[in-house]
């Protein structure tokens, strides 16, 4: 049963059909294994039957030969001659030299014959031939059932053995599924795929789960760290405000609390990466009108930006305070790191904000954002923290948020709501 459901899926279906798979390679190492196999056999037993073949045509020759030469007669088959011309030359030498001899004549294909010759007292020689095609159509036999029965031992075994190599290709392919999702940033992931201690393949998946441990067990200290320092921080930097806030008005004042205004959003947000990362986080969601939404959050961001509304107006399911922190993040990005004009076109419950800038680096596009990490030195300076709590903040909610690079340039982030019932 197990067999048509693989044989439906059509990533089993590349997978079985893919010629360079292990699975392939083992069904053609075992094929020409057992081609070697009956090669080497069919030889032996071959030789092996063609030299009992000549010794019994021999032994059959010489005896002929000396009851024709004590009866100095013979029938037609076995019949005695004594003309050397009416010999095979072979033989005529080798009895000159020996002075007795047989040999094998297949100068006719279809009718080969056994010769024995020996000289006589009389100073001649004398020889007979006895018929050989019995003997050559027993070979031949032989020959055509051991082919086939080789082919049919083929035909079994190559498909048994790619069977038969489909289990450990299976949990090869699960080690490989499992590597994948570790990569993808999934580090619970765990192959679970078994087996006897000393199996190369479950050296392998133990290797693979416990290279997930160890970027599990970094990531919660890293975690922990961030989480750490953000609250030791807050206590110092919360007087630093207020300190900053009762400066005179001055130049310097005003540099001070430009900077103190970016060192308390970076700590915000590096509070707010701990909660998402630990998971605490939940949602409160409610209907909202998703085109008032934006709307409204472009306005409390206080910057440009180009709105595009839908003709029907999307009721969405969400959280308005995170959405609201989602959409802020990513305009801030496009005015900090991309180039004007930035848009923002809403259409149905998806949010779609674009830059004409440079577009988002390419390990953005393939890994996400990382904390701390932003790629692009022509996209500016930061601490790739905002793209990075939009992208919590969306799983919260749960929407998805798609970055990609429009074909024109620029960088585009695509933000799909679940839909109010």
């Amino acid at each position: 049963m197990g067999v048509p459901g693989a044989l439906s899926d059509p990533g089993n279906r590349r997978t079985l059909l893919n010629r360079h798979s292990l699975r392939w390679k083992i069904a053609l190492l075992v094929a020409a294994a057992c081609c070697g196999i009956a090669l080497t056999v069919g030889l032996l037993v071959h030789h092996s039957t063609y030299e009992r073949s000549m010794n019994d045509g021999a032994a059959k020759a010489y005896g002929a030969l000396d009851s024709a030469i004590s009866a100095e007669s013979g029938d037609g088959s076995d019949s005695l001659v004594r003309a050397p011309g009416e010999m095979p030359p072979a033989l005529v030498r080798t009895v000159r030299e020996h002075g007795s001899g047989h040999l094998y004549d297949e100068s006719d294909e279809y009718r080969p014959r056994m010769w024995a010759g020996a000289g006589t007292p009389d100073g001649h020689m004398a020889a007979v031939s006895i018929d050989m095609i019995p003997d050559q159509l027993s070979r031949r036999s032989l020959d055509r059932h051991m082919e086939k029965y080789s082919l049919a031992a083929l035909a079994v075994i190559v498909p048994l053995s790619a069977l038969a190599a489909e289990l450990p290709n299976r949990r090869l392919r699960r080690v490989a599924r499992t590597a994948r999702r570790i990569a993808s940033g999934d580090l619970a992931a765990r192959t679970k795929v078994g087996g006897r201690a000393g199996d190369e393949i479950t050296a392998i998946s133990d290797t693979v789960d416990s290279m997930a441990d160890s970027l599990q067990d970094r990531l919660r200290v890293e975690q922990r760290f961030t989480a750490d320092v953000a609250h030791e921080l807050r206590t110092p930097l919360m007087g630093l405000v207020t300190s900053a806030e009762l400066l005179p008005e001055s130049e310097a004042t005003d540099l001070v609390r430009d900077r103190v205004r970016v060192l308390r959003i970076l700590v915000e947000d590096l509070l707010e990466i701990s909660r998402l990362d630990a998971g605490v986080e939940r949602a409160d969601l409610r209907p909202v009108a998703l085109t008032e939404m934006v709307r409204g959050s472009l306005l409390r961001s206080g910057l440009d930006a180009r709105l595009s509304l839908d003709a029907a107006p999307a009721v969405v399911e969400t959280d308005p305070r995170r959405l609201d922190r989602i959409i802020t993040n990513l305009v801030v990005n496009c005015h900090r790191h991309g180039a004007g004009p930035v848009e923002v076109t809403v259409e149905g419950g998806t949010v779609i904000i674009r830059d004409h800038g440079s577009g988002f680096p390419d390990h953005l596009l393939a890994e996400g954002p990382q904390r701390f990490r932003t790629g692009a030195a022509d996209r500016g300076r930061g601490h790739g923290l905002g793209l990075t709590v939009a992208s919590g903040q969306a799983r919260v909610i749960g929407a998805s948020l798609l970055f990609s690079n429009a074909a024109d340039g620029g960088a585009v982030a695509t933000l799909r709501l679940p839909q109010a019932d």
